[in-house]
């Protein structure tokens, strides 16, 4: 029976197949979704859908048969958009949990259609509920074990992060950058905000991680006045954005990041009333939001971010070469100097 099975294509009602409770995507691009249900409606389903068999006792005796989905989700999802009742499966026998996920797993990433934190989180399923080793899950994949180790080092990114890099705000290669901050989540919170509005290509975020670090560090070594450390943080939390105090032989100099020519009169009023609190990063948040409201073709002068829109992503103006370079050890502090 389970020959037949497997080997044979059934035509099955869309209301019986149940969705993958394995599927590693969350995120289901809707224009494309709604691309494959028109081309459904002219072609059909071409590539049958992967499902396994399971009966269930009705409540008044008997049995009903259902079909629970291992691989084809957004070929059923298009379907029912298409309004189409039956698809064609192959149905398999036999297949345990971690059999489906794999299988799940498997199919999106031939494809290619996992996302970069999707994919992080199926490696992490892997991990946490079948205990499978990082290097187990590489030879699972046909990846290797530091592909696996640095893409599970995403989700330790804040949920703001791993939502703009699902949905193409920054790139992969920004993350590297923004993940060298993780001890000063603040700090990470401005850089990640500065790639999106900004447009910061993954060299220029990598040039100002540096730059933060080496601040840090310089700091650390320099063994600073603590009396000069709480003036900073004061400077910060008052005037609502990213201060600098770099202290020399005689006196030093404020560093006061702002993004346009009302931020400085804004700071200036701060300064006079001495009475404002604000988040380290309200400013920013501030210029985000104005940014959003402003009209599509208005411009800006040299000390605002521009007029371009959130949806467009930063670039990753690294080479294939260097891509490929940096890919095994993508999210490698270690590797990251300063």
């Amino acid at each position: 029976m389970s020959n037949i099975y497997s080997n044979s294509i059934f035509w099955i009602d869309t209301d019986k197949i149940k969705p993958n409770p394995y599927q590693p995507r969350r995120d289901f691009d809707e224009a494309r979704l709604q691309d494959l249900a028109d081309s459904i409606k002219q072609y059909g389903v071409l590539q049958p859908l992967t499902v396994s068999r399971v009966e269930k006792e009705k409540e008044g005796g008997g049995l009903v048969t259902e079909y629970e989905l291992i691989a084809g989700e957004r070929r059923l999802r298009a379907s029912i958009k298409a309004g189409v009742s039956q698809v064609p499966v192959i149905i398999r026998e036999g297949d345990t949990a971690i059999m489906k996920l794999e299988l799940a797993i498997i199919e999106n990433l031939q494809r290619e259609d996992l996302n970069v934190v999707d994919r992080a989180r199926a490696f992490f399923r892997l991990v946490a509920e079948f205990k499978f080793t990082h290097n187990e899950v590489a030879k699972k994949m046909g990846r290797s074990r530091e592909y696996v180790s640095n893409s599970l080092r995403i989700l330790t990114l804040p949920e703001e992060i791993l939502n703009g890099l699902s949905e193409g705000k920054i790139t992969e290669g920004h993350t590297r950058p923004i993940l060298m901050l993780a001890d000063h989540p603040e700090e990470q919170m401005v850089l990640f905000k500065e790639i999106v509005y900004k447009k910061i290509t993954v060299r220029e975020a990598e040039r100002l991680a540096r730059k933060i670090a080496y601040d840090r560090v310089r700091k650390k070594e320099f063994m600073p006045d603590p009396e000069i450390i709480e003036l900073e943080e004061e400077f910060q939390e008052k005037l609502g954005t990213r201060v600098h105090i770099d202290r020399k032989e005689l006196g030093g100099q404020i560093k006061i990041d702002y993004f346009s020519t009302e931020d400085l009169r804004a700071i200036l009023d701060s300064i006079t009333k001495s009475n404002v609190e604000k988040k380290p990063t309200e400013m920013m948040e501030k210029h985000i939001a104005q940014t959003e409201m402003a009209p599509s073709g208005s411009t800006a002068g040299e000390s605002t971010l521009g007029a371009e829109t959130a949806t467009e992503a930063p670039i990753d103006d690294r080479s294939k070469e260097e891509v490929k370079q940096d890919d095994a050890a993508l999210y490698n502090i270690s590797n990251f100097s300063v």
